[in-house]
């Protein structure tokens, strides 16, 4: 198996102060791939404290924007170069299929170009003022940045948030989900070989409730940025109080797809695939209640379930596998027990429902495209995010119906309209309460636009200027042109 992977604290590859180790699973097998150095607490205050001294001691709060361009871009292109080997190695981590994880490489360097270019581009804001004054604002870094990813996206979550912190001049200590870390401690490989000065972008490893606990906690912190769930971001926000700390939270959600009568009807059960079974279903923003107008109904449903039954579930590195296994057998029995809980409540099942077992799947994480219909607004399957196969339909009458449908739930992440009405496409899309929403797609996301969510989706937004502005502080300079005694006290 070879050697025990490394954090990377302060510029030097280190074991964690625990000597603990964590094996990691490959999903489609079950089978040990690597084993990792376990953090903890100690090892996050070294990395932070490294992460202070390289910005306020070391210079690198002053580092011209143009040289964090050049090593942003140079990291793009060495990632480009080495594609191949991360997405394999994601997919042997994740399970994602390989045609998956190899847009998520290539969307990773997209987005660190996109930041590159960037780095240069921001300006400030000048105000004409009464007085004889020159007023103005300027953004600047916040200093110390801790991030915390899942493992559904365990590259390109990292990009995200690294590329834009660096962008902007700050520090960074990162922290990988602890079950999908390899494709992170191999960027952070290229970092160190790269030239990135010692300090400015560190890797912890562990959990949770102890490594990142203390990164959401520690007063030397002064940004912590987390995509996960939503319960989890409770508790970061109540950590971050330690120090008041800037925080933004990518959180979980119950997206709605609604469907008029007048879509385009291939297209509209294309995209309801689409939306819920693409990455097996564990993305944030999926498009897991499927609202269908009546006249359409069963006809939809006819025709969804037909294609659902057709996917093909298998490893990710066979090129014709649509669908992989789920991230961890926790995970799977999680996702296995709502489907319980659908049918005790009444649901109709209609499509899979059961864990893959025979041959080599067996030995996997793998669950059955799954389809619930007659399903009511109250049904713990509707309100809470399952985050795996699973799709809940849902029946409305008319415009009206539908939007109250789409937001009677506590998330407000995404949302989808299919109708070839654009006027009425686009008064139902104002309606809901929902950051990220699209009218006769489902998924595409770009770098140039804000990604976030309303309600306990979260706060704060991830891409874009957007993006870029959470890791900076707004600061007013007023300079006097007129400089003489303000004449207020008597001399």
């Amino acid at each position: 198996m070879g050697d025990v992977l490394k954090q990377y604290i302060n510029g030097e590859w280190k074991l964690s102060e625990s000597g603990n180790t964590r094996e990691i699973l490959n999903p489609a097998t079950g089978e040990v791939i690597a084993e990792v150095t376990e953090g903890i607490r100690a090892d996050v205050i070294n990395a932070v404290a490294g992460a202070k001294a390289a910005f306020y001691e070391n210079g690198w709060m002053d580092t011209s924007a143009v040289e964090r361009a050049r090593l942003l871009f140079k990291l793009a292109d060495v990632l480009e170069s080495r594609a191949e080997e991360f997405y394999k190695l994601e997919t042997t981590n994740n399970g994602k299929p390989i045609r998956e994880s190899s847009v998520d490489v290539s969307d990773a360097c997209a987005c660190l170009r996109y930041y590159a270019g960037f780095t240069t581009k921001p300006h400030g804001v000048t105000y004409d003022v009464p007085d004889d004054m020159q007023s103005l604002v300027v953004r600047e870094p916040i200093g110390v940045c801790g991030m915390i990813v899942p493992w559904n996206y365990p590259l390109l979550m990292a990009i995200w948030k690294i590329a834009p912190a660096i962008a902007a001049g700050n520090t960074v200590v990162f922290k990988p989900s602890e079950i999908t870390p390899l494709t992170a401690i191999k960027l952070f490989e290229i970092i160190d070989e790269i030239g990135f000065p010692k300090g400015v972008i560190n890797l912890v490893l562990g959990d949770g409730p102890n490594v990142g606990d203390e990164l959401a906690r520690n007063r030397d912190v002064e940004k912590i940025a987390f995509t996960g769930g939503t319960s989890t971001g409770r508790s970061i926000m109540k950590a971050a109080t330690s120090n008041i700390k800037k925080i933004s939270l990518e959180l979980g959600g119950k997206s709605p797809n609604i469907v008029f009568e007048d879509a385009d009807f291939e297209t509209a059960v294309d995209y309801a695939l689409f939306a819920i079974f693409c990455n097996q279903g564990q993305v944030c923003s999926a498009g897991s209640r499927l609202l269908l107008q009546e006249s359409i109904y069963d006809k939809f449903i006819e025709r969804l379930v037909e294609r659902a039954k057709k996917i093909k579930v298998g490893s990710g590195f066979d090129e014709s596998t649509e669908m992989g296994p789920l991230i961890s057998q926790n995970h799977m029995n999680k996702v296995l027990s709502y489907i319980e809980i659908g049918k005790k409540e009444g649901a109709k099942l209609v499509c899979g429902g059961n864990r893959i077992t025979e041959g080599t799947f067996g030995k996997g994480y793998f669950v059955e495209p799954t389809i619930f219909v007659d399903t009511l607004p109250d049904m713990r399957i509707v309100q809470e995010e399952i985050f795996g196969p699973v799709l809940v339909v849902q029946k409305f009458k008319d415009e009206k119906e539908a939007i109250k449908l789409a937001n009677d739930s506590c998330y407000g992440l995404a949302a989808g309209v299919f109708s070839n009405d654009i006027a009425k496409a686009h008064r139902v899309i104002r309606k809901l309460r929902a950051g990220i929403t699209w009218i006769n797609t489902y998924h595409p996301t770009y770098n140039e636009a804000p990604w976030g969510g309303y309600k306990q989706s979260g706060i704060g937004r991830e891409l874009g200027t957007y993006g870029y502005e959470e890791y900076t502080e707004v600061k007013q300079i007023n300079i006097n042109l007129d400089v003489k005694p303000t004449g207020w006290f008597a001399k």
